[in-house]
């Protein structure tokens, strides 16, 4: 596979039904989430950033929950995002797209003012948020039936 993609933030419809079906393929079929779980309210406002191939096949996708959407999940501290759904399609892994997401998720917080990002991390994938420059704190909790440790990255 060719590694030249970009990132973007998804405003068209069908950007964010790509983002929809990388994360039906990533989280539904291969993590087997129940997809009334991966699916939610949030959706509808959350930021959508797409990781997309030169020639237009989606490789990834990660969202950002801000304002009060993200006080549940940060602390209740307005001023922290929540990063959440970050997915990358099978034949994408090893390419750095999951980091350009990251980095991207990022720049759309800066954007509105955000000073720090929280996310909630599968503890296989510590070591790759902790790259990253976010820390863990609190305990280890379940999510769908998934072991997972919150983090935390200043901006």
């Amino acid at each position: 596979m060719s590694a030249a993609y970009s990132v973007r933030v998804a405003l068209a419809a069908e950007d964010r039904e790509a983002c929809f079906a990388v994360r039906r393929e990533v989280f539904v079929v291969e993590q087997g989430v129940p997809q009334e779980l991966e699916y939610d309210t949030y959706d509808a406002t959350a930021v959508h950033v797409l990781a997309v191939r030169e020639d237009g096949l989606p490789l990834g996708t990660g969202r950002l929950l801000h304002g009060a959407d993200a006080v549940g999940k940060t602390g209740a501290d307005p001023s922290v995002g929540s990063l959440g759904r970050l997915a990358v399609s099978e034949a994408a892994r090893g390419l750095g797209v999951g980091a350009a997401l990251v980095r991207g998720i990022e720049e759309a917080a800066r954007e509105r003012g955000l000073t720090a990002v929280d996310l909630h991390a599968q503890t296989h994938a510590l070591g790759f948020y902790e790259r990253l420059g976010y820390a863990a704190y609190g305990p280890e909790f379940p999510d769908a039936d998934m072991p997972h440790r919150a983090m935390r990255r200043v901006l």
